[in-house]
């Protein structure tokens, strides 16, 4: 009589690559997340700068409006000053 016993060492190599692939696609996703909301305040500072300038040469409603939305500042004064000391 021939007794075998099933062992559960053939799981464990097939559970480490599956558990790396994982981790590695999870740290992709975090840091294409990081790269993304870094690319987001970027454009948003190059976009007041942009403005800024634009209101220096002509001061119109829309360029103040669109200052307005980007700084959540509510006075002419205020955006002026705001673009003084960014366009420095």
């Amino acid at each position: 009589m021939k007794l075998e016993l099933k062992t559960e060492n053939e799981n464990y190599p097939k559970f480490l690559p599956k558990f790396l692939g994982i981790v590695f696609i999870l740290a992709i996703i975090i840091i294409l997340c990081d790269i993304s909301l870094k690319l987001k305040i970027i454009s948003k500072h190059y976009e007041i700068s942009t403005k800024c300038r634009l209101l220096a040469v002509r001061k119109s409603t829309i360029n103040f409006k669109t200052l307005s939305k980007l700084s959540n500042l509510k006075s002419k004064q205020r955006i002026l000053e705001f673009c003084r000391e960014n366009v420095k």
